[in-house]
């Protein structure tokens, strides 16, 4: 693989005005078909198989008056006043009146009126779904009541209806800017570090662009976009940023600017096509748990990764041939020639040779001396940090924890304020039957059971459809849509109906129990099922991967256990803020709850990928410095010496880029910010930095034991590219002494 990356970046390099005009033609390909064929991304999590969507989709056969989406407007009069039907009625005419609503429910022929007579909640049922309401039609919704608050009373906007798209805004920025200084420190030169966020910024559009593209056919939920955004631009600046440093290296060293750019892409490289196939690979799993959404989210992202690593391979090169020598420091430009006008001095050495020693060595040599230290205080903290998440509780985000100000913040806490936290979860009881009579008995005896059902606050009278044969029970917990209590009601509740089609007179008729609610409680529990499944396939990947790469059985265990630190460390802490609540307010969470229910699953595969990406770029110096001769305290301190660098300013940018998404509003993408932030930094510096050369100290030679029948059956990946190394020796030497030949004549 080396030497076909070697080929290919060379001809990057040579061909970069084709090659620059090829990715430009494809952009506005991409950017055209995205502005044409771009659909609208959806909400919805749906979930197959389980209850609720059974029960939905029963819905929008037998009833579908009522499976469009809904809305609350809720009422409340001034402190110590009462409302009356004359100042609710002018609110249910209007919300009637919008286009796309079906029915507007009077609170006082529904019953719900608090007991005070203080609040009223007005239910608005629209026709088509939440994402077929056009954005007039909610603008309309939201003017609803508009004469009412001004004569005093409060009138607040809420329901399915008004959850919005996620939509980028400024704040991601900081992170670039902030990952850009972090270029401009590492590299010296502006040219270097604005190359390899141009190259970065590139790989983002065309991944995007692409995604968009295909967004008509395939139904993006709106989470997606931002996890491939998030995820293309970490990946996009780390992955340029390893094989620009690579290409300086070698032009440090005398080798003229193309060779230096087909090195870079051979050694550098093969180790980008890795980590971005350990991203690609994770990412892609998520299929296996066979969750849909999950499953769009994870091909979306691992598309953008794919684009990545195309552009770090092919785009790179090219802006490295236009860059030149301008990719060095000033001070170090001097006996480079220009790249472009294709002669510089001829490569003189291709060994790495001994780089002043910096932090990375000496880091290297005090880690590998207080081995022991270093091992028992990075083990115990990460498990201390871990501890938390022995507590975690999953749940699709409601309401309660939108942006405080919002309108459906608003709604919440004021429904919460006059009902009681239930009225913002209530559940819906789908009773389908064979004929009117079998429906109208399943549905009373329902409604008995499950209002004797513990928390439960109250059940609606029955909705019936036009036939009869299909009953809607509303159903509202005692607590609110995220409690523990209300995830045993749902529980409780379909065991009580359970064998209500054996009761007399109701033989056949069946109950299903679904709503927002129940539909998160069901999409978290398959979540939770599956997550066990999918570490033990992520960390039985990370060990047959790594043992591809290393030729050795202990350093893949190692890391898989590294990465299982990571991954317990980043539980608790995310676990500590946003569901404890500890430091919240830091982070803008004003009201911590349960974990996105895929956040944890997102994240086993994502840190995987990056963990993977940290691994192999530290220990294959360290196996190659080993391979050829070293001692393994001294090829420890070497990889650490020649790699920390790199690794470092790599963590510190994915962390900005994460780092970015935490101020967003939105709770979703702030938690995935967060978490991969400090996972990135946990993995990087914690285990990458200290656990990983302390454990290779300790172990000495036999990290790169392998059983020698092991060892013949395993192919070589090359991934450092030693092969090529191997080979460009020979053809070195002997173009040094042709170029020695030369100069004698020329005395002669």
């Amino acid at each position: 693989m080396a030497s076909l990356l070697y080929r290919l970046g060379r001809f990057s390099f040579r061909r970069r005005k084709r090659v620059v005009a090829v990715w430009l033609l494809l952009l506005v390909v991409l950017g055209g078909a995205a502005a044409t064929l771009m659909g609208p991304t959806s909400d919805k999590f749906t979930m197959p198989g389980t209850e609720s969507q059974r029960a939905l989709d029963s819905l929008q056969e037998q009833f579908p008056q009522a499976s469009g989406t809904t809305g609350t407007i809720v009422i409340a009069a001034p402190e110590g006043a009462k409302l009356d039907k004359a100042a609710v009625a002018p609110v249910v005419r209007d919300a009637a009146a919008v286009d796309g609503v079906v029915g507007a429910v009077d609170p006082f022929q529904a019953g719900a009126v608090s007991e005070d007579g203080r609040y009223a909640l007005v239910q608005v049922q629209f026709e088509a779904v939440a994402d077929e309401v056009t954005d007039a039609q909610r603008a309309a919704y939201e003017k609803v009541g508009a004469d009412a608050d001004a004569d005093g009373l409060r009138v607040e906007h809420g329901g399915e209806v008004l959850n919005a798209e996620v939509e980028v805004g400024s704040t991601e920025a900081i992170g670039v800017l902030i990952a850009a200084g972090v270029l401009v420190v590492t590299f010296g030169s502006l040219v270097a570090a604005g190359m390899t966020l141009l190259n970065a910024l590139v790989a983002v559009a065309a991944g995007m662009a692409g995604l968009f593209a295909v967004s008509s056919v395939v139904e993006l939920t709106s989470t997606a976009p931002i996890l491939a955004l998030m995820l293309g631009l970490a990946v996009g600046i780390d992955y340029s940023l390893f094989i620009t440093s690579r290409h300086r290296q070698y032009l440090t060293e005398g080798v003229d600017a193309e060779e230096a750019a087909g090195r870079a892409v051979g050694t550098a490289g093969s180790a980008v096509v890795f980590a971005g196939a350990t991203v690609v690979i994770a990412l892609a799993g998520l299929t296996v748990v066979n969750i849909p959404f999950l499953s769009v989210m994870g091909l979306a992202a691992a598309g953008t990764v794919a684009v990545a690593v195309l552009v770090a391979l092919t785009l790179l090169p090219a802006l490295l041939g236009f860059a030149g020598d301008r990719v060095l420091p000033r001070k170090q430009r001097d006996g480079h020639a220009s790249a472009d006008d294709g002669h510089a001095s001829p490569a003189t050495s291709v060994d790495l040779g001994k780089p002043r020693e910096g932090f990375g060595f000496r880091w290297g040599r005090t880690v590998t001396r207080f081995r022991v230290p270093v091992l028992l205080v990075g083990i115990l903290g990460l498990g201390v940090l871990a501890l938390p998440a022995a507590d975690m509780r999953l749940a699709l985000p409601d309401a309660g924890t939108a942006a405080a100000g919002s309108a459906t913040r608003e709604a919440y806490d004021l429904t919460s304020e006059g009902f009681g936290p239930g009225f913002n979860g209530r559940l819906i009881a789908v009773v389908s039957g064979d004929d009117a009579a079998s429906t109208a008995v399943a549905a009373k005896e329902a409604t008995e059971r499950i209002r004797g059902t513990k928390d439960v606050l109250a059940v609606a009278p029955p909705l019936l459809n036009k036939q009869g044969t299909t009953a809607l029970l509303t159903v509202i917990p005692k607590a609110g849509p995220t409690d523990e209590a209300t995830e045993a009601v749902v529980h409780a509740v379909r065991d009580r109906v359970a064998d209500i089609g054996d009761f007399a007179g109701a033989e056949g008729a069946d109950v299903a129990l679904s709503g927002t609610t129940a539909v998160g409680i069901d999409v978290s529990e398959k979540v939770s099922d599956a997550m066990l499944v999918y570490l033990l396939l992520v960390v039985g990947l990370s060990i047959l991967l790594l043992m591809l790469v290393f030729r050795s059985f202990l350093v893949p265990l190692k890391a898989a256990l590294g990465f299982l630190l990571t991954i317990g460390a980043t539980f608790g802490i995310t676990v500590a803020i946003f569901q404890q609540g500890h430091l919240a307010g830091l982070l803008g969470v004003d009201s911590p709850g349960p974990l996105v229910s895929f956040l944890p699953i997102l994240l086993i595969g994502i840190l995987f990928g990056l963990a993977m990406d940290y691994e192999v770029f530290l220990v294959s110096r360290m196996r190659e410095d080993f391979v050829h001769g070293a001692g393994a305290q001294e090829a420890t301190v070497s990889g650490m010496g020649h790699n920390a660098r790199v690794v470092t300013a790599a963590a510190l940018i994915m962390t900005a880029v994460f780092g970015g998404f935490i101020f967003m509003p939105d709770p979703i993408i702030k938690s995935i910010g967060f978490a991969l932030a400090v996972g990135v930094l946990v993995d990087a510096f914690v285990v990458r930095m200290a656990l990983v050369p302390a454990v290779m100290s300790l172990l000495g030679r036999a990290a790169w034991w392998l059983p020698r029948a092991v060892d013949r059956a395993l192919p070589n990946l090359d991934i450092e590219g030693e092969s090529l190394q191997r080979k460009l020796v020979p053809e070195q030497r002997e173009h040094a002494g042709e170029e020695s030949e030369k100069t004698d004549t020329v005395r002669v």
